[in-house]
Formats: C-alpha cells, sequence, structure tokens
C-alpha cells in the first residue's frame, strides 16, 4: 500500500496506546485520508527548548507514525510568531497595514523550513506522496527538491490567496512564488485565489499557461486548482442531534428562555471581524428597540497568538467594544451581547448553533470558514436558522443561498440580521436544502479524495534530475 506523509506546522501527538487520528480541525479533515494510505504525520511538536534535537521524535500509532521536532525559542519567534504570523498572514488576508516584515524573521522562516526538510527527507521512501500544509511551509518542497526527493509533492493554502498587487508588498515575494512553484499541485480554497496565483506568477516570473490549470515556471510543470475544504457534514448533523443532552447546551437553551439567539464563533483573530460584527449588532438593536430583551448575541471567541501584539491589541479593542456596547444598552434583566473566550468541544458547538434562529459568519477574509459549514449542517431540516455569511469567505461561493453581506457595513449586516430573524420558515427551509445537500456531497472526504487523486497523477511525471535543475 501507498504511502501518505502528511506535513503541518504542528502536530498533535495521540496518546500512547491509541490508534485513532488525532483531534484537531486538520486531524478531522485528513481521517479519511489515512484509511486509505499508511500515513506519516510530520511537523513542530509544538514544544520550544532550548537545544532542539535536528532529529525528530518518532511515535508509532496504528496505521499512522508520527515525526515532530521542537524548535528553539529563536526559530519560534522568527519563523511562526515573526515571518508566518506577522508578515504572511497579515498579507493573506489583505490587511497591509498590520504587516511586519523583518529580514531576521524571514530568514528564521527560511531555515526552519530548511531543518524540517533534512528531517524530513531522511524518512521518506520511493512511492510516497507528500502533502503540505499551509503557509508555515511555502519553502518546503523547494527544500526537498535540493535535497534530491522526486516524489510528486503537493501543497494546501487553507488561507486566502491575495492578489499579486497585495502579494507583491511583501519583499520576499519574488522568492516565495518562485518556492510554491516547486509543488506540483497547489491546492487553493477558491477559484479567485487560482486566478490571484497563477496571474501573479505569469506576471512576475513569466511563468507559459499549459491549460487545465497547468503552467510552466522557470523550465518546471506545476498545476493550481481550488479544491474547497468541507466538513464531517453526518457527524457534525448527528453531534448537533444529540447535544440536547450536554449540560452547557442545556442551560444556554434554558436561560433563553423565549429570546432568540444570534449566535458567532471564531478564533479571536483580526481577519475574523469580531469587534465589527458586535458594532453591527449594536446598529441592529438601535434600528430595532422592539427587539432589545428579546434577541440575544453570543460571540464565542477563544484567543490565540497572544504572543503577537497585534492580537493583544486585538483582544483589548474588543473588550472596549463590549463594554460600551453592554453599558449603553444592557438592562438588569438583559445583556445584549454575551461573550465568551472559552475554547468548546464539537459536541457542544453542534448544540449552540442549533438553538441559534441565526449564525452571523462575517469575517474580513477568509479562505474557507468552516464555521458557516457547521452551522448549516447543525440546523434541523423542519424548521432551521438562517447563515448571515460575508460574501469575502470562500464559503460564500458553495453557499449562495446564505444572506451574504459586506462585513465592512455594519448596516448592512445590521438588516440581513433582521430579515434573518423576520424570515418565514418556508424560505429558511428553502434556503438551507441546496445548501445542506452541497456540503453533503462536497465534504470532507471528498475533498482530501479529490485532491489526493490528483496529485496520484504525478507519479508517472518525468522529473528533471536535481543537478540538471541546479544547472538551470
Amino acid at each position: 500500500m501507498s504511502r501518505l506523509i502528511i506535513v503541518s506546522n504542528r502536530v498533535a501527538v495521540p496518546d500512547a496506546g491509541s490508534k485513532a487520528v488525532a483531534a484537531g480541525g486538520l486531524a478531522v479533515a485528513l481521517k479519511e485520508a489515512f484509511t486509505a494510505y499508511k500515513g506519516l504525520w510530520f511537523g513542530w511538536s509544538g514544544k520550544i527548548t532550548d537545544n532542539p534535537s535536528s532529529e525528530p521524535v518518532i511515535a508509532d500509532r496504528g496505521r499512522v507514525q508520527y515525526a515532530v521536532m521542537d524548535l528553539s525559542p529563536q526559530d519560534h519567534r522568527e519563523y511562526y510568531s515573526g515571518f508566518a504570523n506577522r508578515a504572511l498572514w497579515p498579507i493573506m488576508h489583505y490587511r497591509l497595514g498590520l504587516a511586519a516584515f523583518s529580514r531576521a524573521d524571514y530568514a528564521g522562516y527560511q531555515r526552519v523550513n530548511r531543518i524540517f526538510a533534512q528531517a524530513l527527507a531522511g524518512l521518506i521512501e520511493p512511492g510516497d506522496l507528500i502533502w503540505v500544509h499551509d503557509y508555515h511551509l511555502i519553502p518546503l518542497a523547494s527544500e526537498l527538491r535540493g535535497l534530491g526527493v522526486s516524489n510528486p509533492i503537493g501543497y494546501f493554502h487553507h488561507i486566502p490567496w491575495p492578489s499579486g498587487e497585495v502579494f507583491n508588498t511583501l519583499p520576499a515575494s519574488t522568492e516565495l512564488l518562485r518556492a510554491v512553484s516547486d509543488y506540483d499541485l497547489i491546492g487553493l480554497q477558491t477559484d479567485s485565489d487560482v486566478h490571484n496565483l497563477s496571474r501573479n506568477l505569469v506576471d512576475e516570473l513569466r511563468a507559459i499557461p499549459l491549460g487545465g490549470g497547468s503552467l510552466m515556471v522557470d523550465g518546471r510543470r506545476t498545476r493550481i486548482r481550488s479544491f474547497p475544504i468541507g466538513i464531517d457534514v453526518d457527524g457534525f448533523r448527528q453531534a448537533a442531534e444529540r447535544a440536547g443532552m450536554n449540560r452547557t447546551v442545556r442551560d444556554t437553551v434554558a436561560g433563553l428562555r423565549t429570546r432568540k439567539l444570534l449566535i458567532g464563533v471564531d478564533r479571536l483573530d483580526y481577519s475574523k471581524g469580531v469587534p465589527e460584527r458586535m458594532e453591527a449588532v449594536e446598529r441592529f438593536f438601535a434600528s430595532n428597540p422592539d427587539q432589545r430583551g428579546n434577541v440575544v448575541f453570543l460571540q464565542i471567541a477563544p484567543k490565540s497568538r497572544t504572543e503577537v501584539p497585534e492580537y493583544e491589541q486585538l483582544s483589548r479593542d474588543v473588550n472596549e467594544v463590549l463594554g460600551n456596547i453592554n453599558g449603553s444598552l444592557g438592562e438588569p434583566s438583559w445583556t445584549p451581547i454575551q461573550y465568551v473566550t472559552k475554547a468548546y468541544p464539537r459536541a457542544v458547538l453542534a448544540g449552540l448553533y442549533r438553538a441559534a434562529r441565526v449564525g452571523v459568519v462575517t469575517p474580513m477574509r477568509d479562505g474557507m470558514n468552516l464555521v458557516a459549514k457547521e452551522y448549516v449542517a447543525a440546523q434541523s431540516e423542519d424548521d432551521p436558522g438562517v447563515l448571515v455569511l460575508s460574501k469575502f469567505a470562500g464559503a460564500a461561493r458553495q453557499l449562495p443561498e446564505a444572506l451574504l453581506v459586506n462585513p465592512y457595513d455594519r448596516f448592512e449586516v445590521a438588516e440581513a440580521i433582521r430579515a434573518a430573524l423576520y424570515m418565514p420558515k418556508a424560505e429558511r427551509v428553502e434556503r438551507w436544502k441546496p445548501m445542506f445537500e452541497r456540503m453533503a456531497r462536497e465534504d470532507v472526504d471528498w475533498w482530501a479524495r479529490s485532491y489526493l487523486g490528483e496529485l496520484e497523477g504525478f507519479r508517472t511525471v518525468e522529473r528533471e534530475p536535481p543537478a540538471a535543475a541546479e544547472a538551470r
């Protein structure tokens, strides 16, 4: 049986004795892939140590073997907190004003990718498929090719790929474009992302379009395709149906009494538009005073990347906006916005989604946004809620029946919330049904099978020997 090597920034290794794939978004997404292949999962352990080993720690867990590396404090600061999350992340999300480029950070980013490649190369066997995930690891294929690895190497970019005018503001943009073109198959979330990257390769590197999404870049062929990631639709629907037994869900529903619930769930990140969403809810209550006391907005937003200064500032901004809104609109018997920074398991979230009449998913920019799909999957087919969705989320392409809004326009979002609350049941069902059916067809298993099926095709591609490539 062929072996699949997954490479991601962070790897959660299951406890000894467990043969299950580790919990987590990417782990759940790749569960199907690991039933079709024997697996090796490689990446950062999540640990920071003063003198990390150059050799990975190996753990066998049934069909999946895990190989993890620690990072030094400098590596973590430059590779992860620095270039990946202070330069690449904001640029990819069109937030140029928040990007902070440092050549030291970029050198650290390259160094960690080189260290990872050197550690991984010794584990790769002939016939292995290699699937690399996300923006932390853009240079990895280039590093592996330099070490003589000729296996098919694919890359999936989970976040947006911006237009060339935006991406090229990054001082390292040309090097990164050359690096990403060393992958055989580049998977992106939307056709717009595909257009942006393909156009940039043509404009900046004089890539030659070959048709079918393929381009020739510096004598090497790469293919760029959209593979919109899905969710475990059946699993999430079943979790929502069982969630009424969960204490947190029961207490929340009981506390609502006759009030209607709006819900937003996001990791606390400036791309998610949490303070802007709160201001839109404030505008809704200002325009609809009869709904005060009758509607509650629950925003769940676990904190993340607290070591990055922009995220600490965001947390302060959110708390200030929240305090102003609740202080000006709230009553002793009613708080308009409930704000929770605790992370909840899937079973709880599924029940809360099901209880909410409106899911408010309004990121300023998002590669896909799986919360939107989870909200749809959790609804009762007889009495579904309504999804209010940012037109700048990748999910908007697959869920056009949602109420699509401009998240920068708080009045438009407020009007969509009102429309959702007053929408008749027949229209709610009419909008929900095609979204659910489409998601069920294009679920997470479909995503993994589609991508890996295409990557398998590169086994037969003749490759230029590394020495010839270097001489080019």
